[in-house]
């Protein structure tokens, strides 16, 4: 039998840089709704459940989720690794796919190579090859920063949620697994192409005026488009880019390594 996939979307409406973006309208609808119907069209995914917390900004979110007829779970607001595995336990998951629903750009196309690696070659921790996970690491085959996706086992999750102390593992959810090499088998889907010069995440205003821009130029055209129409459209108007790739290498994702 099949063991059962759930993917958890994390989100939230507290941003210092962009309050309330994940709801942020793009072509009359919600940033969070592009990306769970993206989700949708991952094969390997069984359940997808957005994890939100108990905080008063955050009842937006369950409204929305309970409009749309999507699993919403509410937890503790900081203690963000408690809040994913109650989630995963309420949803009886067998193995966890972790999304941040500030990456409405991804690929399922990708996310379904990263199940199949995952289970293929038996690792204990896999994911893109992208942001705080590999920040320390010196290789040229990222994904663009937004393209993230993680997957590990409810059993580990289960591990880091009785084990981890440090205030930084609660908060992020899997630091504690992908710092720890010696002690786990991690790895990461490399890309061919080293994409770490381009942005798709969205933390400012500048993020989402490029993510803004490329769905309306692409969703209406071809609504599962995939991170190659993104590459081929940015290719065709280059001067997009200068939008927020000030940003790029001040993520601050090699702090959390150094901590």
């Amino acid at each position: 039998m099949k063991p059962k996939i759930v993917a958890i979307v994390q989100a939230r409406m507290g941003s210092t840089r962009l309050p309330g973006k994940v709801l942020k309208l793009i072509n009359g609808k919600p940033m969070l709704w592009y990306l769970i119907s993206r989700l949708k069209n991952v094969p390997g995914i069984d359940d997808i459940i957005v994890a939100t917390s108990t905080n008063i900004a955050d009842n937006e979110i369950e409204r929305f989720c309970v409009q749309e007829h999507f699993l919403v779970y509410r937890g503790s607001e900081n203690d963000v690794l408690d809040r994913f595995y109650k989630a995963a336990t309420l949803q009886e998951a067998e193995h966890v796919i972790r999304i941040t629903a500030d990456c409405p750009l991804i690929d399922p196309s990708v996310i379904q190579r990263v199940i199949d690696a995952y289970f293929e070659n038996k690792y204990d921790f896999f994911a893109v090859a992208t942001g705080a996970g590999v920040a320390n690491k010196d290789f040229s085959g990222r994904f663009p920063d937004g393209m993230d996706a993680e997957i590990f086992s409810y059993t580990l999750l289960k591990t880091a949620w009785e084990q981890a102390v440090d205030q930084l593992h609660r908060e992020h959810v899997t630091p504690f697994l992908w710092s720890q090499p010696d002690r786990f088998k991690i790895g990461n889907l490399k890309s061919n192409i080293d994409y770490s010069d381009l942005r798709w995440t969205v933390d400012n205003e500048e993020d989402f005026s490029l993510i803004s821009w490329i769905y309306e130029k692409l969703y209406l055209i071809k609504s599962s488009f995939d991170m190659q129409d993104v590459l081929d459209l940015l290719k065709q108007n280059p001067e997009k880019l200068n939008l927020n790739q000030h940003f790029i290498g001040k993520e601050k994702y090699e702090e959390l390594w150094k901590k």
